[in-house]
């Protein structure tokens, strides 16, 4: 270890919480962490039966692993604080963060989304990843290391017809990342954000499918993706990087992962 610098954390020695982690990105994720040697994991999202069956996957992927899922509601404070406390208490330590939650919000032009829906879809977008990583900061403060994961999209750096509120989003938890992350790493605290743009084979991109306006705007981005659209496994394996020890020294980016739709 270097004078006054943290060890690089191990994952052998880690216990990781993946919010959003029943399906998609997080299930993805949590599987590879605990292929890469994580000993503990503890899963959250809201549907109760989706995420008792994504943790028996976590498990069968590394019999051994011990796996924890909790159904709670990301975006309310108590809940946050919460379940962080209940992960702390159950596995005795918190290093990994990822937060892969994801508003119901599809894109839409602002002038057909009815007023008294917006506040509620900005909370709904941005709120999760900022209650969470500050329920687990004390507990990362107080080992002096951690790594904290905040998944956003490239609406919050390309302005997009369609997206002014979910942009308003994606751009808060960026910049919150980048900020918390200026903040944290005396602690010995990393802080990155994950900012893909569409996500092949995933419920919500699914669900946007549903919108005749952003099926028609997915349509075109995903024209522009000439390395391929990007899939769950592809975001995981970027999570999977930047919580390793081979990522020691990024702290306060949001990385694309997009096949090339833009270069933001």
């Amino acid at each position: 270890m270097t004078e006054g610098r943290p060890d690089a954390i191990q994952f052998e020695d880690s216990t990781a919480l993946v919010v959003g982690g029943t399906a998609g990105v997080g299930l993805a994720a949590a599987i590879k962490f605990a292929r890469a040697g994580v000993p503990r994991i503890a899963i959250v999202g809201r549907n109760a039966e989706r995420g008792e069956a994504a943790a028996a996957q976590v498990r069968n992927s590394v019999p051994g692993c011990d796996v924890l899922f909790l159904a709670a509601d990301a975006n309310s404070a108590t809940a946050a604080t919460q379940m962080v406390s209940q992960v702390a208490g159950r596995f005795g330590s918190l290093e990994i963060v990822l937060n892969s939650t994801v508003g119901p919000a599809a894109p839409e032009l602002l002038k057909n989304l009815p007023i008294e829906d917006l506040e509620a879809t900005l909370v709904q977008q941005a709120m999760g990843p900022i209650l969470i990583s500050r329920a687990a900061l004390p507990h990362m403060i107080a080992a002096k290391r951690g790594v904290i994961l905040n998944v956003a999209s490239d609406a919050a750096k390309l302005a997009t017809p369609g997206e002014t509120v979910i942009g308003a989003a994606m751009a808060a938890i960026v910049m919150f990342t980048r900020a918390l992350a200026i903040e944290a790493k005396r602690d010995g605290i990393r802080v990155n954000a994950l900012t893909p743009s569409l996500i092949a084979g995933t419920l919500t991109n699914a669900r946007m499918q549903e919108s005749a306006f952003a099926s028609k705007l997915f349509e075109k981005a995903g024209k522009m993706a000439s390395l391929g659209i990007a899939e769950a496994e592809d975001l995981a394996d970027l999570a999977l990087f930047l919580a390793s020890p081979a990522a020691r020294k990024i702290t306060g980016q949001a990385i694309s992962a997009n096949g090339g739709i833009s270069a933001a």
